[in-house]
């Protein structure tokens, strides 16, 4: 067993690091011990990992350091990386900790607990360094929950170690804030569960002061894991000097413990200040509280709230634009059929089911549908988005059974068919619609006059009419085969209902209707004895039961084994049945013995060898898992009561071989969680192959495009491989089978069977049923009787028809003739097949026309790491809590409430704990659209991490805060312009935004033609943060400030105020799509262009197009480019002197007259923006005053900061001397490290070209060091 060998110092983070490593391989977990290693081992330092030899113990060897050991112990724990490059980058993190985090947090820590000998300036300018550093760290953490993949790796135990100090002991609240997504990141880090047992509960620095170690963290740890492994019982007897030192350190610690209780004494004298921290935190929150009825128009006379607050904003919008008509295809327009020269969208929803309530994956769906429809209604096209509800056969009737049983101890089946069903309809009318509720909530912009339940009488006609049509013309028909049953449900389910719970080996599952759990995830191998011999051929399976139904034994026609055998039967030890050897090419001669059980009525696989060697089909279980058409003592046995019974009376007969391990998938029923059987069923079918070629063939011509174009290969392998579809559903919830089974009473025909489908009709009514009956069999009608299906349609049949049903097919309605076929069908890529092939084909069937142009195929959302949704995660998360916040303890109230076992939800609880210390922060609507938007990049599947949709949040805030402010530069009286259009008198700063607005335009309008919603998102993102914000704001500043000094600066200053407003209005509309809660709150506080005619409402007013704002200059942009990094080396300089408030001139030495000439033209810009005090450009050839410091800021053009007389010259000789003898010494550490001579081989390639690229820079900001110090030196 392999020995860790940690300091007993609670703050040693390099120990902790180990520690942790260790956490995550619990197999092979070394023994762990605070003492010192022998001396022996030669282990250099603490923390030590020696790792056993084999045999004497001869030979140990030993691994000194925290990287080495960390690295090793995280290898083990499959958490170093998935692949080379993975690894390379959790090496290039373990360097960053190392030299960039590690001494700097101890430069900024140690002087605060004790620790002498750190000189005080360097302390100072570490403080800033590890901001620094933390904001690199920030930076990269921005787009990612961790640093490298999906999930945890050693990169963010390193680096979270490394950072752990300064947030016990020296980040405070405000420090906290400038790095959010270190923040973020570091808190999920610690509370994940191995962190936790290590490190305790992790209290986050308050107020920066001196500190003593706490007692929770390395020591504890260790001495945890001492007691685990016993090491203290098992070891040898402690020296003297060993008790000593343990004395001293209980002395110590007691002292500690007293300390600790006067600092809580203390704390608890000023109750005041403590209050006054939360209500700070709820100033955040503004609510709208004038009266406002339903429907009217929100107050935008009041002035606008201090900073955005969600709730404040969301109120009242929705019901007015609802009470409008604005998202109705109707509005500003007298008929829905008048021609609209800009074309007509429709889209109708993925009908949610009436049980559901929305998760994340519904909120991606409605927030890029929404988006979409809200642009095409924008671009002034005759828009709808239909609204509808799916009626969940199965999901619908197990919540109203379980209800009766919970509320009234009854099952269906005591209220009869007909009672039930009212009972559904009374659920449903009193729950359905919360669904629709919370569409609203997501500002979902859909015709809700047009919302359709596919149980509704319309719906239902149209399901029974397709049906009818289908039935009479062949397509549908009437078979016996295999369906996946649920015994718990009495009914065949759809493949998406099934769940493939994929097991490594012997497991225990509990499965409902059983006390005890049942086995599954073995392989049992028996013998069948050979007919007329002693030989037998050995079959193994993983559901030993079904060898009651065995029918034959399969081998390969080539296995030179069994050759012998053919024309020969085996015998079924438990009945008199021979079965015979059959040679069948589907049987994997190399597994196993080469010889296969067939199972014809409970195998998919032996069904078909069944049909292909005529096999006796016997069905051995009824449709509630009891085994029939077996012989005793196995008759009426539970079917997995009779697995524990075969087995044993196969040991009895000397037949059984052998159990052992075997990894394998069993289907268990979604909605009831019992195991699902392949059962013989008959059942009505729909044969697709036909349909499925057309529907092919339609993507292949290009007349159905599929974006993206790599769902196509899924798309072609599902329609060229179709099978025939089960439509049929043992249930009562849905539409009824309008088929009929014909008994005619009159000798001359002889009675039919059920699977004979000549004697099943379809019809509207049961008399329309009985004339078909009367004319097949030429009897008249009195001599019919009929009896109906009993079953329901497949919830799926009614969907596959949900996009010309909502018109009121197969009527010739205004709407079916207008919105027939639709645009665009948006869904996931997970119900391509189930829902998107059978529109298209049921489309082209019935009315001969395809459903839609387009489908859009979107991700699946799973959470931050990578793990698909599920309860019993506690990863579901409602979109409504991230909208309005919940606590940590609102979270864990919902799992109570689930039907989640108390094993699953305390699993549960611990995930949202680990996800979601601190609860989750109140984000908004529009930030959460924002956000789902801006993720839908990544390929298949979203790792959608909540945190990060707060960033959005603080970009509602910045929105805000920029249009307040331009608003208030507006003034009351401005009055704009009644179009958007140049003046010719705009100055540089002008049109520099105004190409900055129309770029936007342009990558808006591509984005949302080509789907690509990271495109739209980051360009208005860039535009209002990086560029109105950050740049344009700022450069006016002096205009407005001059603005009365004559007329000149008069005109200027209004000029520029027609330039901002067109960048609020445009920059607004935009966004709008996207957020539309706040661009409206902002727009209507807005002056219009013409008050009497423009629009209402921002939803309805024209989205801005590229032939209007054109005004895009790739000159003027590359200008401004090149100014904006004269103005960055500025800012840098001035930062390297820490000149934060005083102004210096700053002479600008240009390469040519025309840079010169640039430069002048924009030198207010840069003088604005870099806080300089005079921008003076020089020639070439022109000197540059002593006392300056030296920039390069590109080919043309290099910066020269003036600083004598601004700043303590000597001091910042120490300062930088220090700076240039760090960068030496990490240099030589470098050199060092690449002079080994194992270096080239053991190193990774791409840690290689980092470590040299790291050099490079460390050679050139040497430079600049040595540079400044000779300029210093200049001043003295």
């Amino acid at each position: 067993m392999a020995t860790l060998y940690v300091s007993p110092h609670p703050d040693d983070f390099r120990s902790l690091l180990t520690l942790i490593a260790a956490e995550f391989c619990p197999s092979s977990r070394p023994r762990i011990t605070t003492e010192d290693p022998p001396a022996s081992l030669n282990a250099r330092s603490r923390p030590a990992l020696v790792l056993a030899a084999a045999g004497d113990g001869d030979g140990d060897s030993v691994l000194s350091g925290a990287s080495a050991v960390a690295w090793y112990l995280a290898f083990q724990g499959k958490r170093a990386g998935v692949d080379s490059k993975q690894q390379s980058q959790v090496w290039q993190w373990l360097s960053f900790a190392d030299n960039e985090l590690t001494p700097v947090s101890c430069a900024v820590v140690f002087p605060l607990m004790g620790v002498t000998g750190v000189d005080k300036k360097l302390q100072q300018s570490s403080r800033a360094e590890l901001m620094r550093v933390l904001k690199v760290l920030n930076q990269a953490l921005a787009p990612r929950t961790y640093l490298v993949g999906e999930s945890l790796t050693l990169a963010d135990m390193a680096v979270a170690t490394s950072v752990l100090l300064p947030f016990k002991y020296a980040l405070e609240p405000s420090d906290r804030k400038a790095v959010t997504n270190v923040t973020r990141w570091f808190t999920t880090c610690i509370n994940q569960p191995q962190f936790l047992k290590v490190l305790g509960e992790i209290a986050l620095c308050e107020k920066v002061g001196p500190v003593t170690p706490t007692p929770n963290a390395a020591g504890k740890a260790a001495n945890v894991a001492v007691d685990s492994n016993s090491s203290s019982a098992n070891g040898p007897p402690k020296t003297e000097a060993q008790l000593k030192k343990e004395a001293k350190k209980r002395e110590k610690l007691e002292k500690f413990q007293q300390k600790k209780e006067m600092e809580a004494k203390k704390k608890t004298q000023p109750p005041a200040e403590k209050k006054a921290k939360p209500e700070k935190k709820e100033l955040g929150v503004i609510t709208y509280n004038i009266p406002t009825t339903s429907g009217e128009k929100k107050d935008v006379i009041s002035a606008l709230p201090d900073s955005y607050s969600p709730q404040y904003v969301e109120a009242a919008w929705y019901p007015w634009w609802e009470k409008q008509g604005f998202f109705k295809p109707e509005y500003g327009r007298k008929s829905i059929s008048e021609p609209n020269p800009r074309g007509i969208f429709m889209m109708c929803i993925p009908p949610p089911n009436v049980t559901g309530s929305l998760h994340l994956g519904h909120a991606l769906t409605n927030a890029i549908q929404d988006c979409l429809t809200r642009w095409h209604r924008m671009r002034g096209e005759t828009t709808l988005w239909n609204p509808g509800c799916d009626h969940a056969g199965i999901a619908t009737q197990v919540v109203v059974e379980k209800k009766l049983k919970r509320e009234r101890g009854l099952s269906r089946h005591d209220l009869g068919r007909e009672n039930f069903i009212q009972e559904v309809w009374k659920w449903k009318n009193e729950k359905g619609d919360r669904i629709y509720h919370q569409l609203k909530k997501l500002g979902s912009s859909l015709d809700w006059d047009r919302a359709c339940f596919t149980m509704d009488q319309k719906l239902s006609y149209a399901v029974q009419e397709a049906f009818i049509r289908m039935h009479d013309e062949g397509v549908i028909y009437r078979s016996k085969r295999l369906v996946n049953w649920s015994c718990t449900l009495n009914s065949a389910i759809s493949d998406i209902e099934v769940d493939k719970k994929e097991l490594t080996g012997r497991t225990l599952l509990p499965v409902p209707g059983y006390k005890e759990k049942v086995e599954f995830g073995v392989l049992v191998s028996f013998a069948y004895k050979v007919d007329g011999s002693d030989e037998e051929v050995i079959v193994a399976t993983t559901r030993i039961e079904t060898m009651l139904g065995d029918t034959a034994v399969a081998v390969h026609p080539a296995d030179p084994r069994y050759q012998h055998l053919k024309g020969k039967a085996v015998l079924h030890p438990f009945c008199e049945r021979k079965m015979p050897i059959v040679f069948d090419d589907f049987v994997d001669m190399n597994f196993g013995t080469g010889a296969v059980k067939i199972t014809p009525a409970h195998d998919h696989n032996d069904y078909e060898v069944g049909e292909r060697h005529n096999l006796a089909f016997i069905n051995i279980l009824d449709e509630n898992g009891l085994l029939i058409n077996v012989p005793p003592p196995f008759l009426g046995m539970k079917r997995f009561e009779a697995r524990t019974a075969v087995l044993q009376a196969l040991k009895d007969r000397g037949q059984f071989k052998e159990i052992k391990d075997n990894p394998m998938v069993v289907p268990v029923c979604s909605r009831s969680k019992d195991i699902v059987e392949p059962l013989l069923k008959p059942q009505w079918y729909v044969n697709c192959r036909d349909m499925g070629k057309q529907a092919a063939d339609v993507v292949r011509e290009g007349q159905l495009k599929i974006i993206p174009d790599h769902h196509l290969k899924t798309w072609f392998n599902w329609m060229d491989n179709i099978r025939d579809w089960c439509i049929s559903r043992q249930l009562w919830w849905g539409h009824r089978i309008p088929a009929y089974f014909v008994s005619v009473n009159d000798p001359a025909v002889k009675p039919g069977e059920d699977m004979d489908g000549h004697y099943w009709v379809s019809g509207r009514s049961e008399e329309e049923a009985k004339e078909k009956a009367a004319k097949r069999f030429s009897v008249s009608v009195d001599k019919i009787s009929l009896r109906q299906d009993e079953d329901v349609l497949d919830t799926w049949f009614s969907s596959g028809i949900f996009p010309f049903s909502i018109f009121g097919w197969p009527n010739e309605t205004l709407d079916l003739n207008v919105f027939y076929p639709g645009t665009l069908l948006e869904t996931g890529h997970d119900i391509l097949f189930f829902w998107v092939a059978r529109m298209v084909m049921m489309g082209l069937k019935l009315t001969g026309k395809l459903p839609f142009k387009e489908v859009y195929l979107h991700a699946v959302v799973r959470d931050a790491h990578g793990r698909k949704m599920s309860k019993s995660l506690g990863n579901v998360i409602d979109p409504l809590d991230v909208i309005t916040g919940i606590s940590v303890e609102g979270l864990h109230a919902q799992l109570i409430d689930s039907n989640l076992d108390p094993v699953e939800v305390e699993k549960a609880k611990q995930g949202q704990k680990s996800d979601y210390p601190n609860g989750i922060p109140e984000c908004g609507t529009d930030a959460l659209r924002f956000a789902l938007c801006a993720y839908t990049s990544q390929g298949r599947d979203i790792n959608l991490d909540v945190n990060r949709i707060l960033g959005y949040r603080h970009f509602c805030n910045k929105l805000w805060n920029a249009v307040k402010f331009a608003m208030k530069t507006l003034g009351d009286n401005f009055v704009p312009s009644e179009k958007a259009q140049l003046s010719g008198e705009e100055s540089v700063s002008d049109r520099w935004i105004l190409s900055r607005l129309s770029a936007a335009v342009a990558l808006c309008d591509a984005g949302f033609k080509a789907y690509d919603f990271p495109a739209i998102t980051t360009s208005v993102y860039n535009f209002w943060l990086y560029e109105l914000c950050d740049v344009y704001l700022e450069t006016v500043k002096p205009v407005f400030i001059k603005a009365d000094e004559d007329s000149a600066t008069q005109r200027q200053a209004e000029v520029c105020r027609q330039t901002l407003y067109t960048c609020l209005d445009v920059g607004l509309r935009l966004l709008s799509p996207l957020m539309p809660f706040v661009t409206e709150e902002l727009y209507q506080r807005l002056p219009r262009r013409k008050p009497q005619t423009d629009p209402p409402s921002i939803c309805v007013t024209s989205y801005p197009d590229t032939a209007e704002f054109c005004w895009n200059s790739e000159e003027v942009d590359r200008e401004m480019e090149f100014i904006m990094t004269v103005v960055k080396t500025i800012r840098s300089l001035r930062a390297d002197y820490n000149l934060t408030k005083t102004r210096a001139d700053c002479y600008l030495q240009c390469i040519d007259a025309a840079t010169v000439s640039l430069v002048q033209k924009y030198s207010l810009q840069i003088q604005t923006l870099s806080y300089s005090q005079a921008v003076i450009p020089l020639t070439a050839n022109q000197p540059v005053p002593e006392g300056c410091a030296v920039a390069i800021a590109s080919d043309r053009c290099t910066v020269n900061l003036m600083l004598k007389g601004l700043i303590d010259v000597e001091k910042e000789v120490t300062k930088m001397m220090t700076k240039k003898g760090d960068l030496e010494k990490q240099m030589e550490k470098l050199r060092e490290k690449m002079a080994k001579n194992d270096y080239k081989e053991k190193v990774p390639a791409k840690v290689q070209e980092q470590d040299a690229e790291k050099l490079r820079q460390s050679q050139t900001e040497l430079e600049k060091v040595t540079e400044a110090i000779e300029n210093f030196k200049k001043m003295m």
